[in-house]
């Protein structure tokens, strides 16, 4: 595949004010993305196509929703803006409204200076390489604008946040419900502030929101998904049951035991996992990454379930999905695809698929994942410039090696370049953590030093 200017692996995304993640750029994006879009969509009634535009809570989101809104309506695209919504809401609404793609203004789990741009095509799956591909080659070109007659409108969703929580419930089986489980949910005061802790109240829990007022730079400070142990004290401190953790974008999950356990996404994936067989609704195996815990594999295995690694990114996740006929796949991130009821990752919908676990199999958190021992990493970003042959390197390959040997079957070496940084990944698997971070530094130490960096 093709080095590519602008994309990485999800979507678009830097610094608010420098390139990318500029007004003008961003803007060309919006009208390259327009005419792609339009010419894959092939409506043949005549009638213009049509793009919803969502973000998260960034205060640059007001920016960037209007630049792309210019460009997308030069191309002569309608418009329809939903406001703040989280990411897989955005994905749902698209393929609702029977619109030609979603565009989600967001940076995920990232600080609220910088934002990103990402794509959802009509079916609301992420877009493929290729598509995004075909954007950039268009973006070398001019803006021009269609003749006014033929320029895009735009319109407001209002019922979106209504339309999407009634989606988010319509996943829990009707003849249940959470009466009786007390949860905090941390929403990150980013995009799920206003439906996340009415999905679970509506459900029947007893709901304690926290991190649910955003300011437009309060996106991921302190809480979240990333930062885990802000729901740990929460939860501690409320006596709940569960807590549940979303990142900035609502994709993202992690849960917290009553006793102030974190579960990361290779552990409610394995609950998930083990539900969906039990109930003789698993299909195949289960998708992971490279980045998915070695201790998940060897878990799943001696269930019967196999796993099978992407590349680490949900749209390839879900490529492989798809390639396989298999529901079920995610990352130890948190993002997590349960494709029988959704097209992408929701971390509301996973959220409901662990809780549904725990009610019908009577058990808890801890119990469920009993079987499952994550196996320590570590992991270390060097920083690298764009354009080091670092993979072609004879002294890197030979340090790779040695501590592949010297692991054996009792760990992993795992290098990759990060698709949203300009790092490269070094992370290494092992029983013991005091040998994966040996291994790990050891790596790290010669990448950096061929780079001409410094950790």
């Amino acid at each position: 595949m093709a080095e590519r200017r602008y994309f990485g692996t999800d979507g678009v995304r830097g610094r608010v004010g420098e390139l990318p993640i500029t007004p003008e750029l961003v803007m060309k994006l919006g009208y390259a993305a327009g005419k792609v879009l339009a010419a894959e969509d092939g409506r043949a009634r005549g009638d213009r196509p049509g793009v919803l535009i969502g973000k998260d809570t960034r205060i640059s989101g007001y920016l960037l929703e209007a630049a792309l809104e210019a460009g997308l309506s030069a191309a002569g695209v309608d418009v329809y803006l939903c406001g703040p919504l989280p990411t897989p809401g955005i994905a749902h609404l698209t393929r609702a409204l029977r619109l030609s793609a979603g565009i989600v203004i967001s940076a995920s789990h990232n600080p609220f200076d910088d934002n990103g741009i990402k794509f959802f095509g009509g079916t609301g799956a992420k877009l493929p390489d290729a598509v995004e591909a075909a954007i950039e080659r268009a973006m070398e070109g001019p803006i021009d604008c269609v003749a006014s007659a033929s320029l895009g409108k735009a319109r407001r969703v209002d019922d979106a946040a209504g339309r999407y929580i009634e989606f988010c419930k319509s996943t829990f089986p009707n003849e249940l419900d959470l009466k009786g489980f007390s949860i905090v949910v941390d929403c990150a005061h980013g995009a799920a502030y206003h439906v996340a802790p009415t999905v679970f109240r509506e459900l029947g829990a007893d709901v304690t929101p926290v991190a649910v007022e955003p300011d437009g730079v309060n996106i991921n400070a302190g809480v979240g998904a990333t930062v885990p142990a802000h729901l740990v004290g929460e939860v501690l401190a409320h006596h709940a049951d569960l807590g549940i953790a979303l990142d900035g974008d609502g994709d993202r999950l992690v849960m917290v035991d009553s006793h102030g356990r974190m579960f990361d996404g290779d552990e409610l994936l394995y609950v998930i996992a083990r539900d969906y067989q039990h109930r003789g609704a698993l299909t195949g195996g289960v998708v992971g990454t490279q980045m998915s815990n070695l201790g998940l594999e060897q878990a799943l295995s001696r269930s019967g379930i196999a796993l099978e690694r992407a590349r680490v990114g949900d749209r390839y996740v879900l490529e492989r999905m798809l390639e396989r006929s298999w529901r079920l796949g995610g990352e130890n991130s948190g993002h997590i695809i349960c494709l029988d009821k959704h097209s992408t990752g929701d971390a509301i919908v996973a959220a409901l698929a662990v809780l549904r676990a725990l009610i019908d199999q009577k058990t808890t958190l801890a119990e469920a994942t009993a079987p499952l021992t994550l196996f320590p990493q570590h992991l270390i970003n060097v920083p690298v410039r764009r354009g080091i042959e670092w993979s072609n390197d004879a002294e890197v390959a030979k340090a790779e090696r040695a501590a592949v040997a010297a692991l054996g079957t009792a760990g992993r070496v795992l290098l990759r370049p990060s698709g949203t940084e300009p790092v490269l990944r070094v992370m290494v698997e092992a029983r013991d953590a005091a040998l994966a971070q040996l291994h790990a530094q050891s790596l790290a130490e010669t990448i950096a030093r061929i780079a001409g960096q410094r950790l």
